[in-house]
């Protein structure tokens, strides 16, 4: 049993706040009967619900791991026509939104998901959801510069910080660094390199939480797991 307005909320209605309102209308009915008592509950298995006279079903709950490729954008449309992550998931999965952003140029894991809670808790930065990152950088990077990046940094005015920062390797020619963050701030692991005068070749997110991007491969999706989703929120 859930209350009515989650499971009008549940279904794309309306908001919490705005199932509450058409309750109070008397627009909802149950099993025939108009319901505005708030708070009232409902068996979505077996309870006949209508809007205006309308059935109302819930969407079923999707969770999806995507290996974003370089070249392509995290927006439905883009305005210079570039491709989108959402040209490559099937059509009837049109009510998928990212949770949070990669950049043009940067690739790796990126969840979509139609749960706007879910979406809440793995991007509000007061869950300190942890996000691994691959940098490739040109040059050499010393570990000096990673410590100052745990340290935070400021750029354009902002403090930029590094939950963890660690040198994979590195020649005269280029490095690899590997780094996590938990605030998710535009372009950020971008910044940390450019505020000590390095350039980030090629970066990919390899982790969000406990998901790791594994054998995903680029362009590619793969439904999570109940267990992988329950660690995301738990």
């Amino acid at each position: 049993m859930v209350r009515l307005q989650k499971f009008l909320a549940d279904a794309g209605i309306a908001s919490r706040r705005g199932g509450e309102q058409i309750i109070l209308e008397g627009r909802v009915q149950v099993n025939g009967q108009v319901v505005r008592l708030l708070g009232s509950k409902v068996d979505p298995l077996h309870d006949k619900i209508t809007v205006d006279g309308k059935p109302v079903r819930t969407k079923r709950k999707l969770y999806v791991a995507l290996n974003k490729p370089r070249g392509c954008v995290c927006s439905r449309k883009d305005e210079f026509d570039r491709p989108t992550i959402y040209e490559l998931l099937p059509k009837e999965w049109d009510n998928l939104y990212s949770v949070g952003r990669l950049d043009y140029d940067t690739e790796g894991l990126i969840f979509l998901t139609n749960d706007g809670q879910f979406a809440l808790r793995l991007t509000h930065p007061r869950y300190e959801v942890s996000k691994k990152y691959v940098a490739t950088v040109e040059g050499r990077v010393e570990p000096p510069m990673l410590e100052q990046f745990v340290r935070g940094v400021f750029h354009e005015g902002e403090k930029l910080k590094a939950k963890k920062a660690h040198l994979v390797s590195a020649t005269k020619s280029v490095s690899v660094a590997e780094l996590e963050l938990t605030e998710g701030k535009n372009r950020e692991v971008r910044r940390l390199f450019e505020s000590q005068g390095a350039t980030v070749k090629r970066l990919q997110r390899v982790q969000i939480g406990k998901i790791k991007l594994g054998e995903l491969k680029p362009g590619k999706w793969r439904t999570l797991t109940e267990p992988e989703i329950n660690s995301l929120l738990g």
